[in-house]
């Protein structure tokens, strides 16, 4: 029996057949309980994400009925007679008992495990070959058809978090391989679809620098500023301001004076450096030998 958590909840059987979670609160239930899969959850823990700090006085026996129908439904989908059961009670509150190769979201999250080390040992054929089956398990928004509390989207801002540092792993791994084509494609959907993450536009920049796409290079910069100071009142990192400026320096030679002055040209309001959060943007990667001490 294997269990998607990554797009719809579902269960999968042992014959291959496909099966919804059961109704809202059994779902909502059993997904908290396997993205949690080999640790206890306490009772708390389920009441709190069942009922959002207004539970019944009822909820500790509400629970445990929702826990027995759950148990059921493992029961249902072919958990053989003899073995031990799936959803154990342990002190203090439940556990599922699962292999993490059969939770979608624990392969993904070994498989970006995986990748970050061979990033930061520098076997980039490697790390791109474990973040492209990762991703490929991304199905969509996890849990699409489960209701979820606080616990739970908790749980879920954390794996989507690892998977936009996923997609970053993998534009350097692309960048360590010489694949700047790859990448720029990759790049001008993920500005797109995280116009305030600094990391994607820096390494769009760069590579696009790189590749000798000095005009896009130029507009992807006057993009990203604009989104930053109308969005958050922010200019862009110190470390893309010095590619921007290493840009105008280095103009090709075919480039009249007057059309590179026109390039450099842009609205300076006081200056606020973006700090975002996350790892520095990866733009100048593109042009740094990776060395296992010196890798992310």
């Amino acid at each position: 029996m294997r269990f998607r958590l990554i797009g719809p909840f579902e269960i999968v059987t042992d014959e291959g057949e496909v099966r919804q979670a059961g109704t809202p609160k059994v779902s909502q239930t059993l997904a908290l309980l396997l993205i949690r899969a080999n640790e206890i959850v306490t009772t708390e823990s389920l009441i709190r994400e069942l009922w959002q700090g207004a539970a019944p006085r009822s909820a500790l026996n509400t629970v445990q009925t929702y826990i027995h129908h759950a148990r059921k439904l493992l029961a249902q989908e072919g958990r053989p007679a003899g073995r031990d059961p799936l959803l154990t009670l342990r002190p203090g509150g439940y556990m599922m008992r699962v292999d993490p190769e059969a939770v979608d979201i624990k392969v993904f999250e070994r498989l970006v495990a995986q990748a970050r080390a061979d990033v930061r040992e520098c076997r980039h054929e490697s790390a791109e070959a474990a973040l492209g089956r990762a991703l490929d398990i991304w199905r969509g928004p996890l849990m699409v058809n489960v209701p979820t509390g606080d616990v739970l989207s908790s749980r879920i801002a954390r794996l989507e978090e690892i998977r936009v540092r996923a997609l970053e792993l993998r534009i350097e791994a692309w960048a360590a391989l010489g694949r700047q084509r790859d990448a720029i494609a990759e790049l001008r959907v993920l500005v797109h679809d995280y116009p305030l993450n600094e990391s994607f536009h820096g390494q769009l920049i760069a590579a696009l620098h790189q590749a000798g796409r000095r005009a896009e290079a130029l507009q992807a910069y006057r993009q990203m500023y604009r989104i930053l100071w109308d969005e958050l009142g922010l200019e862009p990192s110190g470390e893309i301001q010095r590619l921007h400026q290493e840009m105008l320096a280095t103009p090709p030679p075919s480039s009249p004076p007057a059309r590179r002055a026109a390039a450099g040209s842009s609205r300076r309001p006081p200056q606020r450096t973006a700090s975002l959060g996350g790892p520095p943007p990866a733009g100048l990667a593109w042009r740094r030998p990776c060395r296992p001490e010196l890798a992310p």
